[in-house]
């Protein structure tokens, strides 16, 4: 091999290099801010929202919207387990701040200052068999009370108490996996 030709392999490979450095650095620049800002994925792991989330199920959770208005009565979130905020869990928002949350056997009755009662209608649990609950919730400011929708099979707001605002990660955006069950906003509901 003469010198020339080892000259050029040389800057071949250096600029290779450069290039893989370069392109690694752009990625991590855009995807680091979008993973930690504004969507993240999140596999669903056990029977809490069954048979509205089964486990295995790929999520991408929007981070952002949050920020821009309040969470929703019915909203299915992520969020950070208050005992152990390196835990997450996936639930629905049943309960809003200044509400009172009343368990009355399988029925859900949301009170709040100056307006009627409202009896959430709960059609995610069609057919879900659970034993009967007599409780009542009072929420404070930035106070979320969430249940999961399989509720024999769920640690949520009943057993330990309202959700601080600052636990909530983010809204259920998309289920992307398996490809049977792909859809915008999953889980849903506009509850009254």
């Amino acid at each position: 091999m003469d010198r020339d030709t080892e000259v050029v392999t040389r800057t071949q490979t250096s600029s290779f290099i450069r290039d893989v450095i370069q392109f690694t650095l752009i990625a991590l620049l855009i995807v680091v801010p979008v993973r930690w800002f504004i969507a993240q994925p999140f596999i669903v792991h056990g029977k809490s929202m069954d048979p509205t989330f089964t486990s295995g199920q790929y999520l991408i959770i929007d981070q952002i919207s949050y920020r821009f208005e309040d969470p929703a009565r019915g909203d299915v979130i992520i969020m950070r387990f208050p005992e152990n905020e390196s835990v997450f869990f996936i639930k629905r928002i049943i309960g809003l701040p200044g509400e009172t949350v009343e368990l009355q056997g399988s029925r859900v009755i949301i009170r709040a200052p100056n307006t009627e009662p409202i009896v959430l209608a709960q059609p995610y649990l069609a057919g879900a068999t659970f034993r009967p609950e007599y409780a009542t919730y009072t929420l404070g400011d930035g106070e979320y009370f969430v249940m999961g929708d399989n509720r024999d099979q769920s640690s949520d707001s009943r057993v330990w108490g309202p959700l601080p605002e600052r636990d909530i990660v983010g809204r259920v955006f998309v289920r992307l996996f398996p490809p049977a069950t792909i859809s915008l906003f999953p889980g849903f509901t506009s509850t009254p």
